[in-house]
Protein backbone atom coordinates (compact mmCIF):
# COMPACT_ATOMS: atom_id res chain seq x y z
CA UNK A 1 0.00 0.00 0.00
CA UNK A 2 1.33 3.89 -0.90
CA UNK A 3 1.93 5.90 2.15
CA UNK A 4 3.20 9.33 1.65
CA UNK A 5 7.17 10.04 2.90
CA UNK A 6 6.36 12.97 4.46
CA UNK A 7 3.46 14.99 6.50
CA UNK A 8 1.51 16.93 4.36
CA UNK A 9 1.61 20.97 5.69
CA UNK A 10 -2.26 22.40 7.61
CA UNK A 11 -1.76 24.94 4.49
CA UNK A 12 -1.42 22.23 1.73
CA UNK A 13 -4.50 20.55 3.00
CA UNK A 14 -6.46 23.60 3.50
CA UNK A 15 -5.47 24.76 0.24
CA UNK A 16 -6.53 21.37 -0.91
CA UNK A 17 -9.62 21.62 0.68
CA UNK A 18 -10.56 25.26 -0.17
CA UNK A 19 -10.55 24.14 -4.14
CA UNK A 20 -12.98 21.31 -3.72
CA UNK A 21 -15.11 23.41 -1.83
CA UNK A 22 -14.64 26.15 -4.46
CA UNK A 23 -15.51 23.71 -6.98
CA UNK A 24 -18.56 22.85 -5.43
CA UNK A 25 -20.17 26.35 -5.04
CA UNK A 26 -19.32 26.40 -8.46
CA UNK A 27 -21.22 23.63 -9.26
CA UNK A 28 -24.04 24.68 -7.24
CA UNK A 29 -24.87 27.99 -8.27
CA UNK A 30 -24.84 26.37 -11.88
CA UNK A 31 -27.33 24.18 -11.20
CA UNK A 32 -29.50 26.67 -9.21
CA UNK A 33 -29.44 28.99 -12.66
CA UNK A 34 -29.99 25.84 -15.25
CA UNK A 35 -32.90 24.90 -12.76
CA UNK A 36 -34.27 28.86 -12.83
CA UNK A 37 -34.22 29.24 -16.56
CA UNK A 38 -35.89 25.65 -17.22
CA UNK A 39 -38.82 26.86 -14.62
CA UNK A 40 -38.95 30.14 -16.13
CA UNK A 41 -38.90 28.19 -19.66
CA UNK A 42 -36.08 30.68 -20.93
CA UNK A 43 -33.82 27.22 -21.07
CA UNK A 44 -32.49 27.42 -24.95
CA UNK A 45 -28.78 25.69 -24.24
CA UNK A 46 -29.99 23.29 -21.91
CA UNK A 47 -32.10 19.41 -23.55
CA UNK A 48 -34.56 17.95 -21.36
CA UNK A 49 -36.83 15.13 -21.21
CA UNK A 50 -40.61 16.04 -21.23
CA UNK A 51 -43.17 12.76 -20.44
CA UNK A 52 -46.08 12.81 -22.95
CA UNK A 53 -47.88 11.95 -19.64
CA UNK A 54 -47.05 15.25 -17.59
CA UNK A 55 -48.31 17.19 -20.30
CA UNK A 56 -51.71 15.09 -20.60
CA UNK A 57 -51.88 15.71 -16.70
CA UNK A 58 -51.47 19.40 -17.42
CA UNK A 59 -53.99 20.58 -19.70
Amino acid sequence: MAVPKKKTSKGKRNQRHATWKGKAAVAAQKALSIGKSVLSGRAQGFVYPVSEEAEDGES
